[in-house]
């Protein structure tokens, strides 16, 4: 599509499980997220609906301007994304990322690992995010859960292109 929203793939990130997530060239998507990427706690993290999660390299440094220490990968984010608009991002959109084809499923509400970084969940979530309210000034900081239509090859530096919305 000529004229859709496009970005591209900052970092890839992944851990053991937990936060800080570390940087890797290039990664696998399988149909649970990056092939080597963990999960502290499986039963609220992973899974087919919430394989992958990107924030926007721009949310992240909007954090950091308002004090909190982060850097790419801080907040658990599988795919540090750059060049998209947080505010744009929709469950139900589909992205090709590399070789890989993703949907957006939902917001990511934050979670008891992120009190490493006291205060940001009231920084990055509130009841609108949480009630699926684009017009939240958090909406998006929190980052996507995304799951994985096609699995694929992705790297740092590839693009990230919007393909549809799905119904």
């Amino acid at each position: 599509m000529r004229d859709s929203p496009a970005g591209s793939i900052l970092q890839i990130n992944v851990s053991r499980g937990g936060v800080p997530k570390r940087a890797i060239a290039e990664g696998q998507v399988t149909p649970l997220g990056i092939a080597g990427d963990g999960h502290a706690h499986p039963e609220i993290h992973g899974g087919p609906q919430r394989a992958l999660l990107l924030i926007t390299a721009e949310g992240i440094d909007e954090l950091a301007a308002c004090g909190f220490p982060l850097s790419y990968g801080a907040l658990g984010e599988n795919l540090t994304i750059q060049g998209l608009d947080r505010r744009s991002l929709r469950a139900g959109q589909r992205y090709r990322a590399g070789q890989a084809v993703i949907e957006l499923t939902r917001p990511r509400g934050p979670c008891a690992t992120l009190n490493a970084y006291p205060g940001i969940q009231t920084a990055i979530y509130d009841a609108a995010v949480k009630a699926g309210d684009p017009s939240s000034p958090r909406w998006g900081l929190s980052g996507f859960y995304a799951a994985v239509v096609t699995p694929g090859c992705i790297r740092a530096g590839d693009p990230i292109v919007l393909l549809d919305q799905a119904v």
